[in-house]
């Protein structure tokens, strides 16, 4: 009776406030208009507190609220819009939105290990340590007994739910190792220091994690890791494991179909566990992606189809990690172009699932030293140079914007990176230089390294915050500012909601 009360009362203050403003001589402004088309839109919406039969937690590697913003642009301006108004799939008015603080407990600026972390347990962690409580230490393997944490897949697995793990990175990367593995480096994929045997790397990890059932499909990158030193890995390279242990042979002893391409896994049938791998280390870059590869789509497509057949429902992280190392490049264009592939399977993910029963969540880990020079005019490429704003119409002028130095400048710059217009001498400490000329066609190759101001070999994470994005049950849940690890928290109240 209350809430019916309440949506009467706020039919009744929308309608009154539609009846004055259409007094107002902006009332015919399409933004105007579609401004309260969005009010309507979020009044419109009702909170779903029934339980989440299926969870989908999809993080973007490196997609803070920077990089979003450039991935919207970018999108928009690949179908012919000015770019600024696109919206992306997550930026509709039917899911509920918050920032997101990102440190890790000793960290300002974070590592996307314990960040993954944070997600999967509940409780923020330490610098490049994943799923092991703060009183371990990195690169310690006596801290890491004890210290273990249970995972969400863990939770989930003893509610007969099923699991599932896909990447566009190595699948024993940070953030997907985050869904079944603890250990004391995250660089630990597939050899530990000599005398540690408080764990197992975290290849050996994910395969124990397959054989016992609690992970049931996983698709990505890393084949090296599970082959032996020396031996052909299915992709062609060859295998990097130290311990001549053949991991893949084991999944295979255990039932496990395998795929090395998109061909393979087409034609897998979806009745036992599923491991595919496209590539010896991280899968390609979306710019550079072969047709033997399955896109993100592609893999989260699958991996709904094979996990809805659990009656019981399933928990999926699905990461886009390719944006996150795109950057560390200082290349926006590859970064970009893995951004969109990441709104296409958000998109796949939405269609595939419905809202009654499945909680689908978008976020990020981190963010990057991405910034954005201006005063740039409307529809100006956000991969290109910074053209003037025009004195009439909407579009930018054909007029650069130049710095103090003549120079034209990008739209996107990085802080740091390997695109640093500051040169060490030869045979010199010193860093000293200007900035080169840059032509149009030159910024917008795919190619092309964003000039950056400190020099690095690998541009850095920053600390600032990310965006969040959820709908489904319990979605209106995230809100406000919140802490990392409470997006944890929203999955598990969800799955056990009465």
């Amino acid at each position: 009776m209350k809430r019916a009360l309440i949506s009467a009362l706020a039919f009744a203050a929308a309608t009154a406030a539609s009846a004055q403003d259409s007094t107002l001589p902006q009332a015919n402004s399409e933004w105007f208009i579609a401004g309260q088309e969005t009010i309507q839109a979020i009044l419109d919406r009702q909170n779903n507190t029934g339980r989440a039969k299926n969870v989908i937690l999809m993080i973007a590697d490196g997609n803070g609220v920077g990089t979003n913003y450039a991935t919207r642009v970018f999108a928009g301006q690949l179908q012919g819009k000015m770019g600024e108004e696109h919206v992306l799939p997550q930026e509709t008015p039917e899911f509920h939105s918050a920032l997101v603080k990102t440190y890790n407990i000793n960290a300002q600026t974070p590592d996307s290990a314990p960040t993954a972390g944070a997600m999967n347990t509940g409780v923020k962690q330490r610098f490049n340590l994943i799923n092991l409580g703060e009183s371990a230490v990195h690169d310690d393997c006596s801290t890491v007994a004890g210290n273990e944490l249970t995972t969400f897949a863990e939770i989930v697995t003893g509610m007969d739910k099923s699991v599932g793990v896909i990447s566009t990175a190595r699948l024993t990367h940070a953030t997907p190792a985050a869904v079944y593995a603890k250990t004391a480096s995250r660089d630990w994929e597939d050899e530990l220091p000599e005398g540690c045997t408080a764990q197992k790397d975290i290849a050996a990890q994910m395969i124990d994690a397959m054989q016992s059932g609690m992970i049931d499909i996983a698709l990505g990158g890393g084949s090296r890791y599970f082959v032996p030193k020396g031996t052909e890995t299915p992709n062609g390279g060859k295998g990097h494991r130290p311990d001549g242990t053949d991991l893949l042979a084991q999944a295979k002893d255990a039932g496990i179909q395998y795929a090395s391409n998109k061909a393979e896994l087409d034609a897998l049938d979806l009745s036992k566990p599923i491991l595919g791998m496209w590539t010896d280390s991280h899968a390609s870059y979306e710019a550079d992606r072969p047709e033997t590869e399955p896109s993100l789509a592609d893999m989260t497509k699958k991996a709904i189809e094979f996990l809805s057949q659990n009656e019981n429902g399933y928990y999926l992280e699905i990461e886009a990690g390719r944006v996150d190392h795109g950057n560390h490049a200082g290349n926006a264009g590859r970064t970009l172009r893995d951004g969109v592939a990441f709104a296409e399977a958000i998109a796949m993910a939405d269609e595939l699932t419905d809202d009654a029963d499945t909680l689908l969540i978008v976020t990020a880990d981190h963010e990057h030293a991405i910034a954005f020079n201006g005063y740039c005019g409307r529809g100006t490429p956000i991969d290109g140079l910074c053209y003037d704003v025009a004195k009439t119409g909407i579009k930018h002028s054909d007029e650069l914007l130049l710095g103090d130095d003549g120079k034209p400048y990008s739209v996107i710059g990085y802080l740091n990176g390997p695109g640093s217009v500051l040169v060490k001498a030869e045979g010199q400490n010193d860093y000293a230089g200007s900035r080169p000329e840059v032509t149009e066609e030159e910024a917008r190759d795919v190619d092309y390294i964003q000039q950056a101001l400190i020099p690095m070999s690998s541009e850095s994470h920053s600390g600032e915050d990310v965006a969040v994005y959820a709908k489904g049950p319990w979605a209106h849940l995230v809100d406000g500012t919140i802490e990392q690890n409470v997006i944890f928290h929203v999955m598990n109240y969800a799955i056990n909601a009465e």
